[in-house]
């Protein structure tokens, strides 16, 4: 309110006062008291008129977008009542010049009243800005405030398409080391499958002290694989741990991080900072061949060095992935198939079974599903970041222990666990990432590599990491990693180009009979890879492939290129709208058997060969 309002209601009474005193007698105290009814209504009448503007506000903050025309109005009708007020008051003072004289006692408290009615409607304007600003804050939050800790919500959601020339029975998840041989059904077959499942949802929390930041990170999606899911109805997958960690980091550079994480052997594109690794753009949740990672249980400790140079150590979960041939069956034990009460799959339940001469159902073979390695301690990590000014450096280093229980009379005339023991041995590997960002950052070359003897579990193909040798004992197989990666970036569009090859060497042996056994034998008997043979005759009719006879063929290396881009036709506040196009060529090849050499087939060793299209479309949350 201004205040012309209060010389309106001051005229306003001037007036009455004037049109009920008569001209011929005047009598002062009847004029007086004649006047007090209609101004003491009038100023009820306002009275209850703010006080339904005070409600009417309350409501606008609720309704933002009528709030703006309810002010515009209140305030057209404010400046109609000044107008009139200005000449009401003219004609008031040309009337009767005396009449504030008869009445100047009342009209101090009537201005009183108006001017507090006035500062209750300022107050309320007032509070009516604030309570704008709060509502517009509320409506595009950067962040969640909760107990002092800042809460940040992340992901994506994805419609998804593979392409495959050669069926696997895989998701959008590719079995990079499976692809099928020559010889299987599968690989006379396409298959196309649709998804949703790499859809992401993650939460970032953040707490500051005055001398540390603290962080917590949950990152899941939908690429887990419980017992009893399928896509046949309902495609009730289960959510899958992705990250879970907690970390501390103080002011003078040290961070302490525990939980599940990336390993500390993926590549990062600053420092050695959790949440800034530098994974491959590739649509297929498994990456690409070549990429070096784990994503594991870890406890990791990084110092900074003045942001330039960075130093850390992790423990992680430990695994074994064994592949050997030849070996009795029962003369070693490096784990189990899990344990449901554990909380670990029990895993013995891909079994084939058969019809025999009387219709009764009989297993004729089982695939264990998931293996557990009994760890004798975790894997140990270090490695170091150097950031001189032109690119993004690493070095790092790999420890592992492999254990296993040997039975040497396992394959005795009369078979017993009598004189088993433990063995153990070590393995371990080196590598090394780098990447330079160039043309002002819209080209970004990078290079990694990993070698060592029973690293192969870090490698994206899961290619194995030991064998058996014949007495037993673990050997590590040599390995080699290898990626390079060139990416293109503008506002729009991101291009990229991936190749990468990963190998496993031969380590193969002879036992006391002059038979082999190990990885990759050239005695091993591969004449039956490109035979194809009769789908199994299981009681799942129509669902069992037929496996291959005679084809113990190891994989030597896997290659894959690949070509894709990422178009975003929004990428602002609101989120990002983005549609996504890749090709991946992948081969397979294994090392030769005696199959393969004399006569030896055109060619020479086992190959898979796979023609891959993957399609995305995503929508990230802000």
């Amino acid at each position: 309110m201004k205040r012309p309002l209060a010389l309106a209601l001051a005229v306003l009474i001037t007036t009455s006062v004037v049109a009920q005193t008569p001209s011929a007698s005047p009598k002062p105290k009847a004029a007086r008291h004649s006047s007090t009814a209609p101004v003491s209504k009038t100023l009820q009448d306002m009275k209850d008129a703010i006080s339904a503007q005070q409600q009417q506000i309350q409501q606008l903050q609720q309704q933002i977008q009528s709030r703006d025309t309810a002010i515009q109005q209140l305030q057209q009708q404010v400046g109609q009542a000044q107008s009139t007020a200005q000449q009401a008051q003219e004609t008031a003072n040309a009337a009767v010049p005396k009449a504030e004289d008869l009445d100047k006692q009342y009209m101090g408290t009537l201005e009183h009243d108006v001017a507090d009615l006035k500062t209750v409607s300022g107050n309320t304007a007032s509070e009516l800005q604030e309570s704008q600003k709060r509502i517009n804050g509320l409506e595009s939050p950067l962040a969640i405030h909760y107990k002092g800790i800042t809460i940040t919500p992340g992901g994506f959601l994805a419609a998804e398409t593979v392409w495959r020339q050669r069926a696997e029975g895989a998701d959008i998840n590719t079995n990079l080391n499976g692809i099928p041989y020559t010889g299987s059904s599968t690989a006379r077959m396409s298959e196309f499958y649709g998804s949703g499942r790499q859809s992401r949802v993650s939460m970032l929390a953040e707490g500051k002290l005055e001398n540390m930041k603290m962080t917590g990170y949950v990152e899941a999606d939908f690429l887990g694989s419980g017992t009893t899911s399928n896509n046949n109805q309902s495609n009730s997958y289960v959510m899958r741990q992705r990250q879970v960690w907690g970390q501390a980091a103080l002011k003078n550079g040290w961070i302490f991080t525990g939980g599940q994480m990336w390993s500390l052997v993926t590549e990062t594109r600053q420092g050695l900072d959790n949440r800034a690794e530098a994974l491959p753009m590739t649509i297929d949740p498994q990456y690409t061949v070549g990429f070096s990672w784990a994503r594991q249980y870890g406890f990791r400790v990084v110092k900074n060095l003045g942001h330039k140079a960075w130093f850390g150590f992790s423990v992680e979960n430990a695994q074994e992935t064994v592949t050997t041939h030849g070996n009795t069956a029962n003369s070693f034990l490096i784990g189990s198939q899990g344990n449901s009460g554990g909380l670990y799959n029990a895993a013995i339940n891909g079994c084939s079974s058969s019809l025999n001469s009387t219709f009764t159902s009989v297993t004729t073979s089982c695939t264990n599903l998931a293996n557990y390695s009994f760890n004798p301690s975790p894997d140990f990590i270090g490695k170091l970041a150097f950031q001189p000014g032109f690119g993004h450096y690493e070095v790092f280093g790999i420890i592992s222990d492999f254990r296993d229980r040997i039975f040497p009379n396992a394959g005795a005339t009369t078979p017993s666990a009598a004189g088993a023991f433990n063995s153990s041995t070590w393995g371990g590997g080196g590598g090394g990432n780098a990447r330079w960002s160039m043309f002002q950052k819209h080209v970004d070359l990078g290079i990694h590599a990993l070698a060592g003897r029973g690293v192969g579990r870090y490698g994206t193909s899961g290619l194995a990491d030991t064998t058996i040798r014949p007495n037993g004992t673990i050997a590590p197989i040599t390995s080699y990693q290898g990626l390079l990666t060139l990416e293109y970036h503008n506002p729009k569009w991101d291009w990229y180009g991936n190749g990468g090859i990963e190998y496993d060497d031969r380590t193969a042996f002879l036992n006391a009979k002059g038979a082999p056994v190990g990885y990759g034998s050239p005695l091993f008997n591969n004449t039956g890879c490109g035979i194809e043979t009769l789908p199994s005759s299981g009681l799942t009719a129509g669902f069992n492939p037929g496996g291959l006879s005679n084809c113990n063929a190891d994989t030597k290396d896997i290659v894959e290129g690949s070509l894709g881009f990422w178009y975003k036709p929004y990428n602002g506040p609101k989120g990002k709208m983005q549609f996504g196009l890749q090709y991946s060529y992948l081969t397979r090849v294994a090392w030769s058997g005696y199959g393969t050499h004399v006569p030896a087939p055109s060619g020479g060793n086992p190959t898979a060969v796979d023609n891959m299209i993957f399609t995305s479309f995503r929508y990230y949350l802000p």
